[in-house]
């Protein structure tokens, strides 16, 4: 069974910064894809960023371009959003998702759909 478990949420004034973890468990890091999502009150869950297996390919939503940078670490099986220039429309609970991709190690995932895997959440405050 593959367990992911974000940490890094919090309150922030607007402007300031935040970086989220996801740890997975249970299953080689390696093998698969990783995507953050977020979710805001009374809205569907929307892409946020995503990375390949390989690391080398990278994809981030419109409204997060620029400011938000993905990144794994494979020795750690940890993926990382660090979150700069927050604004209040960023508030949200952010989901880490896993899909494993044997196929394509350059295959990014934009969509849930597309994830077999996902963390609880932890949840992004910006204050303006």
């Amino acid at each position: 069974q593959v367990q992911l478990v974000e940490s890094g949420g919090g309150l922030v004034q607007a402007g300031g910064s935040l970086k989220l973890s996801c740890a997975v468990s249970g299953r080689a890091f390696s093998d698969g894809g990783m995507g953050w999502f977020r979710q805001a009150p009374g809205k569907e869950r929307e892409f946020v960023a995503a990375i390949s297996r390989s690391g080398t390919s990278i994809r981030y939503a419109g409204s997060v371009k620029g400011r938000f940078t993905i990144s794994r670490d494979n020795a750690k099986s940890t993926v990382y959003l660090q979150m700069n220039s927050l604004k209040s429309e960023d508030t949200a609970n952010y989901y880490c998702a896993f899909r494993r991709e044997y196929a394509d190690p350059w295959f990014v995932g934009t969509t849930s759909s597309q994830y077999e895997y996902w963390g609880q959440g932890t949840q992004v405050t910006v204050s303006s």
